[in-house]
C-alpha cells in the first residue's frame, strides 16, 4: 500500500507535525521515531518534524516517562522533548500534520474548515500503517506499560512508511 504525500507548500524542508492531547506520550514517540528513521535515510535536513498537544495540561513538561522508557530502551533519545501546544498558525506552518486519533483530526478539521489549501494535508497517523491503515493510536496513558510498547509497535512500522513516502518524494522533486 503506498499513500502520497501532499506537495510542499514552500521551497525547504519538507514540514511535518504529529499531534495528540497533551503532546506527552503518542505525538512524542512519533516525533522522536520519525527523527531517528530520517536521519538513519539521510533525510534529517530535508524533513522538519514537530509535535503539539491540543491541549494544554502539559506544556512544558518532558514526556510522560513510559513512554521515555520505551523510547530508551529501543535506542531511542526522548530527552530533549518539551510538551508544546498546536500553534495558532499550524495551517500555514506544515505541509502534512498526522493526528493521532479521530478526535485530533477533528479538532484539526474544525480549525481549518475554511481553507481548502489544507485539503489532504491533515489525516491520520496511521494512514501510512502498512498492516492497518486509517485506524487510530490507542492513548496509553491510562493504561499499564504493554500499551506504551504497543504505541511504539504501531509507531515504528507507520513511520518506516512515511520515511518511505518522503524519500520517494523527495528523490522525485
Amino acid at each position: 500500500m503506498t499513500v502520497s504525500l501532499p506537495e510542499p507548500r514552500a521551497p525547504g524542508p519538507y514540514r511535518m507535525a504529529v499531534v495528540c492531547l497533551g503532546n506527552i506520550c503518542r505525538s512524542p514517540t512519533a516525533e522522536v521515531v520519525l527523527e531517528e528513521l530520517l536521519d538513519r535515510a539521510g533525510l534529517a535536513a530535508e524533513v522538519h518534524v514537530d509535535s503539539f498537544g491540543t491541549g494544554t495540561w502539559h506544556i512544558g513538561e518532558k514526556m510522560d516517562a513510559r513512554s521515555a522508557a520505551v523510547l530508551a530502551a529501543e535506542g531511542y533519545d526522548p530527552d530533549v522533548h518539551r510538551a508544546r501546544k498546536v500553534p495558532e498558525d499550524w495551517a500555514d506552518d506544515y505541509d502534512l500534520v498526522l493526528a493521532m486519533d479521530n478526535s485530533h483530526l477533528d479538532d484539526l478539521l474544525e480549525t481549518s474548515a475554511a481553507r481548502p489549501d489544507l485539503d489532504g494535508r491533515v489525516r491520520l497517523f496511521r494512514d501510512f500503517d502498512p498492516v492497518d491503515p486509517g485506524g487510530e493510536v490507542p492513548d496509553p496513558y491510562y493504561g499499564g506499560p504493554q500499551g506504551f510498547e504497543e504505541v511504539l509497535g504501531m509507531v515504528e512500522r507507520t513511520s518506516v512508511a512515511i520515511v518511505a513516502a518522503l524519500q520517494r518524494e523527495i528523490t522525485d522533486r
